[in-house]
This record gives C-alpha cells, sequence and structure tokens, in this order.
C-alpha cells in the first residue's frame, strides 16, 4: 500500500480555494523570468544547472503569504517560476553550439532570435503535453519517491506552520552580489596563478575563482561530487596538459617564450577535446546504469497511455489533467511546428520530416524516462545531456544518411537537439512540481497551463540573456585586451588563429576596434564568449563538436576517440561519474576548484552535526537553510554578472579600484563565504 504523505493531499479535492489567480501568475512569471537568467548564467560559467524549486518555493511563499494569499496560490506561483530554470538548461545546453559549430556567427541576429525563441516556447510546451499524458502513472506510482517534490512540499507546510526562510535565500542573494561585485570593480582578484619551471617542462598552477556562484553550486552537490569534479580539473592541469606541453617542446623548451599562455593553448586544442570524448562515455554510461529504472518507466507510461481519456465529470478536482483530446492536438501542431523550423535548417522537406517525427517519437520517450528519473533521483540529477546527445547522435546518423552534409546538416542536428534538450528537461521538472501539487492538494490542469505561462516568459528573453552574457563577455575581454596594448605601445597585431578568414593578415589597432566584436575577439585571441574562459558552455560545445563530427568527420576524432578510452578506463576503475570528471576538465580549474572548495564548506557542516548527534530533523532543517543560502548566492551572482554584461555589451566602462588587486583580499571574501554557509546554517541546529 503506498505512503499516506504520497498519496493523501493537504487540501482535499472538495476544497474551492482559490489557486490559479492574477497575483499567483504574474509572480510565477516574473520568477520564472529571474530564474531562467540565473540558470542561464549558471549553465554557460560553470557547466550546471540547479532546480529552481526550492528558491521559487521560499520566493512564493514570501510574497503570496504577504498579500494574504493561500497555500495552493503558493504552489501555483511556485510551479510557474521553477519552470524558467528548465527552458534555461535546454537553451545553455545547446543554443550556444550554433555559434561555437560556426553555424551562427555573428550569434545575434532577429532571425536567430525569432528560431531560438520559437524552439524554446514550442519544446516546452511539448514537454508538458507529454507529462499530461505520464502524470498520472508516474505520480501515483508507490516506488517513486519524488525526494525534491516532497522537500517543496515541505517548504510549504512548514509556511503554514509559521516558518519562513526566504530571509536566508535573500541573505545568500547579498551576500553574492556583493562579491561579485568586489571582483568587478577590481577591489579583490578574480583568481591566481603560478608558473612552476621544471627542467624542461612548466606547471601552471592556480587557484580556487573568486564566484560566490561556484561556492554555492559546490554547497549544493556536496563533498564528493565537488571532489570528483575537481578530479577532472586536476587530472587535465596536473597530469594531461604538461605533459602534452612537455612533449610537443623538450626538444628545445626554450623556444616557448610565454608557457603560461602554450599550457593554456594544449589544454583548450587538446585536453578540452579528450574531456568531450570522456563527457559522451558517461553520459551514455549514466543511462545505461538507469535502464532498469528506464524501461520500468516506459513500460508503465505506455501502459497508462492506453488507458487513458477514461476520465469524466466525476473525476476529482486533484486528479483533472489537459484533457488527452487538447493535448494530443496540440502535439501535432507543434510537430507541424518541427517540421518548418527543421525545414527551415536543412532546405529540404523529406529531412525535415524524418527529424520531426524521430524527435517526436525520442521526446515522448524520453519524457517519460525523464519523468521517472525525476521520480527517483530529482531534477538537480537528471541526465538530460545524456538523453540529448542520445537524440542528437540518431538524427545525426539519420542526417548522413538522407544525404545532408555542410552547416545545413549540423544545423538541423542541432536545432532537434535544442528541441529535444528543452523537452525532456521541462518533463522532468513538470513532473516533480505535479507530484508536489498531489501531495498538497493542487490542480494538475491548472499547474500544467500555468506552466505555459512560465515556459513563455522564460523563452521570450532567454535568448538575449545568452547573447548579452556572450557579447558582454567578448566585449569586455576586447576591451581590457585593446587597453593592455595600448598601454605597451602596440600599434598593430597579427592574427596567429586557424580562421582562414584571417589568416596572416595584420591589422592596427583601429582597424580591429572597426570590426564587429566576434571578429575583434578572433583577432586578439582573447578566448571570449561562448566557449571561451569565462563562458565555457561545456554541454553546448560537446553538441557541436560531436555533431558536426559526425556530419562533416572534421573534428580531431583522435582526441575524442582518446577521451572515449579514457571514460572507459574510469567505469573500468568503477568511478563515480565519469560524466563529471570529464566536465571537471573541460571546465578552467579555477571553476572546479571553487565548487569543490564549496563542497568542503557542505563537508564540514555534516561532520560537525554528526559530531553533534544532531536529529534527522535538525539535519533535515539545517541542510534546507544551507541551500537557500548557497541558492541566493548563485542567483546574487547571477543577476549582478547580467547587469555587468550589460555595461559592457553597452561599451559603458566600469571603474578599476585596482589595476592588479590582491588575491590575499580575494581569500579573506572566500573564508567569509565558507562561514557564511557554514556558521549560518549551523546556528539553527540549537
Amino acid at each position: 500500500m503506498a505512503d499516506e504523505k504520497h498519496t493523501a493531499p493537504l487540501v482535499p479535492a472538495s476544497s474551492t480555494m482559490p489557486e490559479f489567480t492574477l497575483k499567483a501568475v504574474l509572480l510565477g512569471v516574473v520568477m520564472a523570468a529571474i530564474m531562467g537568467a540565473a540558470n542561464a548564467y549558471l549553465g554557460l560559467t560553470a557547466g550546471m544547472t540547479i532546480a529552481a524549486t526550492y528558491t521559487t518555493a521560499v520566493v512564493g511563499m514570501a510574497v503570496i503569504k504577504a498579500m494574504k494569499g493561500t497555500l495552493l496560490e503558493e504552489n501555483a506561483a511556485r510551479t510557474v517560476g521553477s519552470i524558467g530554470g528548465n527552458i534555461a538548461t535546454g537553451a545553455t545546453f545547446t543554443l550556444p553550439a550554433f555559434f561555437i559549430a560556426s553555424i551562427w556567427d555573428p550569434f545575434f541576429s532577429l532571425k536567430h532570435a525569432v528560431i531560438s525563441t520559437i524552439i524554446l516556447i514550442f519544446a516546452g510546451v511539448l514537454g508538458i503535453m507529454f507529462v499530461t499524458i505520464l502524470r498520472r502513472v508516474l505520480v501515483e506510482d508507490k516506488d517513486l519517491p519524488f525526494p525534491e517534490s516532497i522537500a517543496a512540499a515541505e517548504i510549504h507546510k512548514s509556511g503554514q506552520a509559521g516558518a519562513s526562510g526566504s530571509g536566508f535565500l535573500f541573505a545568500g542573494m547579498g551576500a553574492g552580489a556583493f562579491f561579485s561585485a568586489l571582483v568587478n570593480f577590481h577591489v579583490v582578484a578574480e583568481g591566481w596563478h603560478k608558473l612552476v619551471s621544471l627542467t624542461k617542462g612548466s606547471l601552471l598552477l592556480r587557484a580556487p575563482g573568486m564566484n560566490p556562484a561556484f561556492f554555492g553550486v559546490g554547497y549544493i552537490i556536496g563533498p564528493k561530487l565537488g571532489a570528483i569534479n575537481f578530479s577532472g580539473g586536476v587530472l587535465a592541469w596536473g597530469l594531461l596538459t604538461p605533459l602534452i606541453a612537455y612533449f610537443l617542446h623538450r626538444g628545445d623548451p626554450g623556444a616557448v617564450t610565454d608557457w603560461s599562455a602554450e599550457l593554456t593553448t594544449v589544454w583548450k586544442g587538446t585536453v578540452r577535446y579528450i574531456a568531450i570524448g570522456g563527457m559522451l562515455v558517461g553520459a551514455f554510461y549514466t543511462l545505461y546504469r538507469m535502464r532498469a529504472n528506464l524501461f520500468t518507466g516506459l513500460r508503465r507510461s505506455f501502459t497508462y497511455v492506453r488507458q487513458s481519456g477514461q476520465g469524466g465529470a466525476d473525476v476529482p478536482r486533484t486528479e483533472k489533467d489537459i484533457s488527452i483530446r487538447w493535448a494530443m492536438l496540440a502535439i501535432v501542431c507543434i510537430a507541424c511546428v518541427m517540421l518548418f523550423i527543421f525545414n527551415y535548417f536543412t532546405g529540404r522537406l523529406l529531412p525535415a520530416g524524418v527529424a520531426a517525427l524521430v524527435m517526436l517519437f525520442l521526446g515522448f520517450v524520453f519524457a517519460a524516462v525523464s519523468g521517472h528519473l525525476v521520480g527517483i533521483i530529482g531534477v538537480s540529477n537528471n541526465p538530460t545531456s545524456g538523453l540529448t546527445v542520445s537524440v542528437l547522435i540518431v538524427v545525426a546518423f539519420l542526417m548522413v544518411a538522407l544525404g545532408m552534409h555542410g552547416e545545413a546538416g549540423v544545423a538541423a542536428v542541432l536545432g532537434v537537439a535544442a528541441f529535444a534538450c528543452t523537452s525532456v528537461s521541462v518533463a522532468g521538472e513538470m513532473m516533480q512540481d505535479l507530484k508536489a501539487g498531489h501531495i498538497l492538494g493542487c490542480t494538475p490542469w491548472k499547474m500544467q497551463f500555468g506552466d505555459i505561462f512560465g515556459i513563455i516568459a522564460s523563452a521570450v528573453v532567454m535568448f538575449f540573456v545568452l547573447a548579452l552574457l556572450h557579447l558582454g563577455d567578448v566585449k569586455g575581454a576586447v576591451a581590457d585586451e585593446l587597453e593592455r596594448l595600448e598601454e605597451a605601445q602596440v600599434a598593430s597585431v597579427v592574427y596567429k588563429g586557424d580562421d582562414p578568414a584571417f589568416a596572416g593578415k595584420e591589422y592596427t589597432l583601429a582597424e580591429v576596434r572597426a570590426l564587429a566584436p566576434e571578429q575583434q575577439n578572433e583577432v586578439l585571441g582573447t578566448n571570449a564568449g561562448f566557449g571561451g574562459d569565462q563562458l565555457a558552455a561545456p554541454q553546448a560545445s560537446l553538441m557541436a563538436v560531436v555533431g558536426r563530427s559526425i556530419v562533416e568527420a572534421k573534428t580531431e576524432l583522435i582526441l575524442i576517440v582518446a577521451g572515449i578510452f579514457m571514460g572507459l578506463a574510469f567505469i573500468l576503475m568503477q568511478v563515480k561519474s565519469p560524466m563529471l570528471i570529464s566536465v571537471g576538465m573541460y571546465l578552467p580549474i579555477e571553476t572546479s576548484f571553487a565548487i569543490f572548495a564549496g563542497g568542503l564548506m557542505k563537508g564540514l557542516l555534516e561532520r560537525t552535526l554528526d559530531k553533534r548527534q544532531a536529529t534527522a530533523q535538525v539535519k533535515e532543517r539545517v541542510g534546507n537553510i544551507g541551500v537557500l543560502i548557497a541558492s541566493g548566492m548563485i542567483a546574487g551572482e547571477a543577476l549582478l554578472g547580467l547587469l555587468f554584461a550589460g555595461l559592457a555589451f553597452a561599451e559603458v566602462r566600469t571603474p578599476h579600484l585596482f589595476e592588479a588587486p590582491s588575491y590575499l583580499l580575494s581569500l579573506c571574501c572566500i573564508l567569509v563565504l565558507g562561514l557564511m554557509l557554514y556558521r549560518l546554517p549551523l546556528n539553527q541546529a540549537k
């Protein structure tokens, strides 16, 4: 028999309590746009996104209670708001791939904005429609614990009892914004590095980056996963990069004038491709380990599809979904939109039709998979990128079989990946929200319909958020480099990259200033924007490289294959997460180091609670408060990052207090953040 807390709603089905109201939807729409922007920043910089459910639950609870609203209105606001983070997941994992694969260069244009927005909206709605068909079998499955759904429901329940965690969330946001501002104004150093020369080679040592968001991510994922992620950075910078550089130059190491730049070049041009091979293996290994749950979820989901449509007027309020007839009609309409979009990419109707059919079938299959996995491990651990890569590879080989080559073939593959990633991500979050609503006694169709507003709100702003971060980073890096060259009295630069459009050309600084931002970035070699130092976008790079390597076979396949064997070795060594190690190799080590440091704070807190023999209830309360503070740090830095990206985009130069700020001050700031993540939650254990 199912556990009572999973089946008995808090608000009975006979209740007429206000739920889907204007204030709840408007608040949810605002939170969807904000959480989408915050998760976009995190996905591009740290290669991870987090579930927005807890943050929107706390904010929704605080605001709705202040407006004398009801419990069901709080849930409605949380549901609409949290979906924005998953639109960001679909966007950041795929849309930058169009630029990285040189399909959309420049990235920003009105046409690209329209296409991206259409993809995100209709893919998100498709995920909602799939979940509408699948909801009952998964929500009522007593074998699915839905850990994050229960936690979200408990937040709402505690709010009814008078408890509130909004102060901790906003404290984290303030700290994240404040310390990020110190970095942007050059009061403290963003990072530190030291070159250590050893006979014929060198090591480049780096310290944790001064990024509150990364400490927050590390705290949320914990010490074990943080250590696994950091191990990838150690492997990349402590083993592969120095060894490859050594063998390249051991005959004449003196010929290298700048070992720091050389090591960085080796990491970017060689080690990162090895990491992509490892990510590919990690993605499929994650799916393989979950195979039993996947097949169980699929079997139950298709069983429900055959039985669906039997509801009538006597169906309780708490069991009413959007009518399956309307859901099927919406799916057919979205399929037509997919056909139009894919035909835009391919220029040929047959490949576009095949891509649409494959996306429709695999999209439904993986929506069921995603919903089932969320019931076991939650949204935060859902292998969205692995599911997306599976779709991408199938479609890539189909495009090749249908005679699609060149940019059209790559664009079609990435377009399908964007649709798949967004729909799968939204389906998982929607299922989590529906389970929380099931516990609280909400109306499913109102939650499903309300999420469409959240999807639209987030999708409308998402492309512009990505473009702002990308171009803001490019313009800021280019401006700093031009200023440095002018101070060094350098009159011209010679292009040293591999783009044939610029090969061998020499540019005066005035000519560089006349170029478009992304061309300036290429000529100066500032490595900013998508795939660069600050916006690494590892999942998007994986999509771009895998798609192009299959369609055009132009990528350095030997490096990817070497990475695949490395990933297989990790599996044979029974490494817990080969994917996370590979992501750590791809990210700048100062990023994975900061994530690791945040995980250590969580580990220290857990160790202290164990020594005090704290009860499970105390541990849960302390853990929830810590997650709220960490989530606030992420949101605070992300929102401030968007502000400074906007200033850079508008070519507004921010003042720099110090030209070379001390990293000792950064260490002091890191200590303050660590104490905040440790002491504030621990104080609540009393």
